[in-house]
């Protein structure tokens, strides 16, 4: 699809950084840029951020949860930060989630909470579907229902972008000045994003990428249905300021996911995990704890 090789094309200057304890895994959608904690005795953690954000932004979340004991993974989905996607790569729901299968296979990881955001939160969805064995829960931040998330795409992204090798081409173009847009609409009033913002603008200097047209003309092209039957304990945090997400439903996921739990943060934006470090962990810590208590419970019972 020309699209999808537009995005390849355009994103050929993201390169393989030698940044000690992180690494590339090869996927069918692209080599995806990795970092492992490594092994632990805790339960495994494997996080991705949500664009133009990236691995580094999510220092201090990782440092967090290694210091309780936990392994944590972090990548960067194919067309974002220093992953780039393939020629092939169409955002698509049954793509995200090998290109998550195919994480976990090349670390050895069996089983894993999932604590994803955003529209990264359909394809850990997806897996969960797929592959239940694999998916120990989820942990998902600012990722409403596929209708809802349409509804949004329809009322907050420009027309431009969704329109298929045109939206790449005025993504790419526009990059810098629409990573600059998003953080002024998607954080509290009075927050400029001055925490982020540097980061990711030196990450698009260097060469990253940010192909937002691209997931929102894929995610455009799934249907809700296709998310059904998810049966993983699943906690839903969401950042009741995100201005952008002013007429989202915070419940919606429950449209798909029944028995999905939802915490408000009330004074939080689109990125609660990195604006709340601290709660977010001490939130997340709580859910593998009950998780670990359910799993004992349920093995002496057998």
């Amino acid at each position: 699809m020309l699209r999808s090789r537009l995005d390849h094309w355009l994103t050929r200057a993201a390169a393989e950084l030698d940044v000690p304890g992180l690494r590339f895994i090869d996927t069918a959608s692209g080599k995806v840029r990795v970092l492992d904690s490594g092994t632990s005795a805790g339960s495994c953690v494997v996080m991705v951020p949500d664009g133009p954000n990236l691995i580094e932004h999510h220092a201090e979340v990782s440092r967090l949860l290694t210091h309780k004991g936990y392994r944590v993974v972090c990548f960067d989905m194919p067309g974002f930060g220093f992953s780039r996607p393939s020629a092939s790569h169409m955002h698509s729901l049954d793509q995200g989630a090998e290109v998550i299968r195919t994480v976990l296979d090349a670390l050895s990881i069996e089983r894993a909470t999932l604590a994803f955001s955003c529209a990264n939160g359909f394809y850990a969805l997806k897996l969960a579907q797929a592959s239940p064995e694999r998916i120990a829960s989820l942990f998902l931040s600012q990722t409403p229902s596929l209708p809802a998330m349409h509804a949004w795409t329809r009322r907050t992204v420009p027309w431009l972008l969704r329109v298929p090798v045109m939206g790449q081409l005025v993504g790419w173009l526009f990059r810098a000045k629409m990573t600059s847009a998003w953080y002024r609409i998607s954080l509290p009033k009075g927050n400029d994003g001055k925490a982020l913002r540097p980061l990711a603008a030196s990450a698009l200097a260097a060469g990253g990428c940010f192909c937002l047209a691209g997931v929102v003309q894929g995610l455009t092209r799934e249907s809700a249905a296709s998310l059904q039957g998810v049966s993983a304990p699943c906690t839903v945090v969401w950042g009741s300021a995100d201005r952008s997400h002013r007429l989202t439903s915070a419940l919606s996921m429950r449209e798909c996911v029944p028995h999905a739990q939802v915490v408000l943060f009330e004074d939080c934006g689109h990125f609660p995990d990195l604006e709340q470090p601290q709660r977010y962990v001490r939130l997340l810590t709580e859910h593998l704890t009950d998780l670990a208590f359910r799993r004992k419970v349920a093995a002496t019972a057998s």
